[in-house]
């Protein structure tokens, strides 16, 4: 029986091209996770877009001298080319610049309000005499009281997470004019996260599933004790404040930008022309995942969870696999200076899957990971050309050769033979219960390590020797080793959907590997002997050993 499985992926801001971390911490996850769940059968909705309207946009905005919408209109539209070229399958990739957002995000707003969880009250906020205004959070620029990050910004540290406000900086300055600013007092819309507090505790000692992460920074946040925060902010680039009288102000970013995912829902259902199909996903059974990086952790374990306690008969997050960060050759990544792989450019010299592939073999799902140019040319160098794409090479050239382009037809299996493909059956249910449970390294590893056996197994059987004087073990050696391969195209595909589709054309289907369901069985109904192949070609291309130094010299250097 088929499950709904709503997967929600952080919102990226729409004020510089994607990066290798961004697809690291959580894009490639959510859509190898979407990827599985649609083979399986289940109903799959997987929506984020483009974040408009954090100061990020604006600060890029001022900087360039264009207006706002300029900004966000170009790297939207980058964003999507990108997604298509990495085949990150969003059912829908909006941005929260929408009538329709606007409108949802009014209604929450204004159901809270009415409830009670919104009220106004005053609040002290810095304001900078030179450019004369109040200054929200990343025009801040401060010392984090709690880690001693010099670079933190005026909401949240990016260094240890903790939020923050404003006042709690040490050393605050104006990122625009270096100078320090006053506090000042400044009329806001607050939400009443404490009375939140005890539901929210029992909620998420509830949830055993929960990587630690995600878990243990929920608990010592609720710990700490929740606090009221404004909603609003002195800005007028924004989703405005459905109430009368307060034009100059806009809601916070980190309010609106989650009703995203509840309206990002909405506007899939009507594009399907089923203005109503948003529904079972968020009122029904259904298991919610939401996927970003550490940094963004309270605000999906937190924040939104009490903002839909707060709006009521919507479901709360199922599980919120968040991951950690990516360094790049050892450095923090820094847009700023350059020290980062822009992913329209990496598409630009080369193929998505390796990338794809590096990318979940070294995913930082339990702690930070380090992405190295001379490691991703020896994964795609020895991993992916030498033992799984010669694999696939080796066998279906050799099969196409000598047996009239066909599947051969097998004869009895021998016990090597039975327990090799028992072998290959267990592992692709490893896979699966693995990806179940959002273990994406340890199921890659797992059909790796299955391409890794059927080397062992040729070599042990040696069909090129075997040929004259046995044709038809020769048969049976090479249907058993392109039934296993048959195995990893469906195994793999979560992870490498190109290469996937690839060979499945070339083991002579014609329907699309993305139709055919999650499942595989080594019989001949599975691999049908006499079926027609399609010429077989490489899978992968060997880079050059100077890709590596090349691409590092690179760094801090390339146009973003």
């Amino acid at each position: 029986m088929s499950e709904r499985i709503f997967i929600g992926v952080a919102w990226p801001y729409a004020n510089g091209p994607l990066h290798m971390g961004h697809i690291a911490g959580c894009y490639l996850a959510a859509d190898i996770f979407a990827r599985y769940h649609r083979l399986k059968g289940n109903q799959v909705l997987m929506v984020s877009g483009s974040d408009q309207h954090g100061t990020p946009i604006t600060l890029r905005a001022e900087q360039e001298g264009v207006p706002p919408k300029e900004v966000v209109s170009r790297y939207h539209e980058s964003f999507l080319r990108s997604w298509e070229r990495l085949g990150i399958s969003f059912d829908l990739f909006t941005s929260t610049g929408t009538e329709n957002h606007r409108d949802i995000a009014h209604d929450i707003f204004k159901v809270l309000q009415d409830k009670g969880y919104i009220y106004t009250n005053t609040t002290p906020l810095p304001y900078c005499h030179t450019c004369k205004r109040f200054l929200p959070d990343r025009y801040l620029k401060g010392t984090c009281p709690n880690c001693g990050n010099l670079d933190t910004r005026g909401d949240q540290c990016d260094n240890c997470g903790k939020p923050m406000n404003p006042e709690d900086m040490i050393n605050m300055v104006c990122r625009i004019s270096g100078d320090t600013p006053d506090i000042r007092e400044s009329e806001h819309f607050f939400f009443r996260l404490s009375a939140f507090q005890e539901p929210l505790l029992a909620w998420v000692k509830e949830q055993k599933h929960w990587k630690p992460n995600a878990l243990n920074f929920t608990r010592r946040y609720l710990e700490d004790g929740l606090k009221d925060r404004a909603i609003t902010r002195d800005l007028d680039w924004g989703v405005s404040v459905p109430v009368p009288g307060y034009d100059g102000k806009r809601m916070y970013v980190w309010f609106e930008a989650v009703i995203g995912y509840l309206s990002a829902s909405k506007e899939w259902a009507s594009i399907q022309g089923q203005p109503d199909s948003w529904m079972p996903f968020w009122q029904e059974s259904t298991r919610s995942y939401y996927f970003m990086g550490k940094d963004n952790i309270v605000f999906h374990t937190i924040i939104w969870p009490a903002m839909l306690m707060g709006y009521g008969g919507l479901n709360l997050p199922y599980d919120v696999p968040a991951n950690e960060f990516v360094t790049l050759e050892g450095k923090q990544l820094s847009t700023s200076r350059n020290w980062a792989v822009w992913i329209p450019d990496y598409l630009d010299h080369y193929d998505p899957d390796p990338l794809r592939y590096h990318l979940s073999m070294t995913m930082p799902e339990t702690s930070d990971s380090d992405f190295s140019w001379w490691d991703f040319v020896r994964r795609n160098n020895d991993e992916l050309v030498a033992t799984y794409g010669n694999l696939v090479h080796r066998v279906l050239t050799f099969t196409y050769r000598n047996f009239e382009g066909r599947i051969p037809q097998p004869g009895e299996l021998d016990q090597t033979a039975q327990d090799f493909l028992a072998r290959a059956s267990q592992l692709f249910q490893d896979v699966g219960h693995n990806l179940e449970l959002c273990h994406f390294r340890t199921a890659l590893s797992s059909a790796m390590s299955l391409a890794q056996e059927a080397n062992r197994y040729l070599d042990t059987k040696e069909p090129w020797k075997t040929l004259k004087e046995n044709p038809k073990g020769t048969a049976t050696t090479l249907w058993v080793a392109m039934s296993v391969i048959n195995c990893l195209k469906t195994a793999l595909y979560p992870f490498l959907p190109f290469s996937s589709e690839k060979l499945h054309g070339m083991l002579g289907f014609t329907d699309a590997l993305s139709e055919r369901g999650w499942g595989w069985e080594p019989s001949q109904n599975a691999l049908p002997p006499g079926q027609s192949m399609n010429t077989p070609e490489a899978l992968f291309s060997k880079l050059d050993d100077d890709v590596a130094a090349t691409e590092v010299e690179r760094l801090g250097k390339a146009v973003s």
